[in-house]
């Protein structure tokens, strides 16, 4: 296996003698390993290192090489693409192919494991909530869009129970979209209304897995929306939704419908 540390060299500077194409080529059919060392670790860590690299041509043709993999067999090749197109395009980089394809993957995504002992971290709706954040600031995307996907998302049936904070990550992409200027504050809370519709259909008996994952995302949601949201998980001030007063009440009353002891 090829040292891609060894050949790249420090982060900021890479051999003059390196082929990019055939190198971000070789990478990217990586991402489909099975081994977590050499998908994550050196495949995708090492694509990030090469973007400020790539002109974006090279960067499109990448996005568009990562697109065969959201219908690959394997999981871990279907969760991995995700990052390296958010990566891309919060890069300023887009494709309507790009958007159309994970439209169609994110809400069916099955395996919804966030680690597993042999194929190491999956994380699919962590993953995929990066793209639906970088989606969901991109100006060639309108913000309502996403919005509806993440109730998709939110809304499929599953019997996986999220961990490891994948909620919060998703709820932290739509609270990314929510601060997007061009958002109407009808847009802001449409989203929400199939949930309340699915919750207020919900019987005695152990809570559905999708159900609990909905509710523990949506109470993430009210914290970044009442607290504010860092946009680049850095130290910039955190922004607001566009319309937070109208969509934290929503929240709250969404919540309160499986929360009947509740004020």
């Amino acid at each position: 296996m090829t040292d891609w540390r060894t050949v790249l060299g420090e982060s900021t500077h890479i051999s003059q003698d390196l082929d990019l194409d055939g190198t971000v080529a070789a990478l990217t059919e990586l991402l489909r390993s099975p081994d977590p060392a050499v998908r994550d670790e050196f495949a995708c860590t090492t694509l990030g290192r090469l973007l400020p690299f790539l002109d974006s041509e090279q960067r499109h043709r990448l996005g568009n090489a990562l697109l065969p993999l959201l219908d690959d067999a394997e999981v871990q090749a279907r969760t991995f693409a995700p990052l390296i197109l958010a990566a891309l395009v919060r890069r300023g980089e887009f494709e309507p192919a790009w958007l159309e394809r994970f439209e169609a993957w994110y809400p069916a995504e099955t395996d919804l494991r966030g680690y597993d002992a042999k194929l190491g971290w999956l994380h699919a709706v962590a993953h995929g909530a990066d793209l639906l954040g970088a989606f969901g600031r991109c100006e060639q995307v309108e913000p309502a869009s996403m919005l509806h996907l993440a109730t998709k998302r939110l809304l499929a049936k599953t019997d996986y129970v999220l961990r490891d904070q994948e909620d919060d990550r998703l709820a932290y992409a739509i609270a990314l979209t929510l601060c997007r200027a061009e958002l109407g504050e009808a847009e802001s809370v449409a989203w929400l209304d199939p949930i309340a519709a699915d919750f207020r259909t919900g019987e005695p008996g152990p809570v559905p897995a999708y159900a609990s994952n909905t509710m523990r995302t949506l109470r993430m949601l009210y914290l970044l929306v009442d607290r504010g949201v860092c946009p680049d998980w850095g130290d910039a001030p955190a922004a607001q939704a566009r319309h937070r007063n109208a969509v934290r009440e929503q929240l709250a009353q969404v919540l309160a419908l499986v929360a009947p002891f509740t004020g």
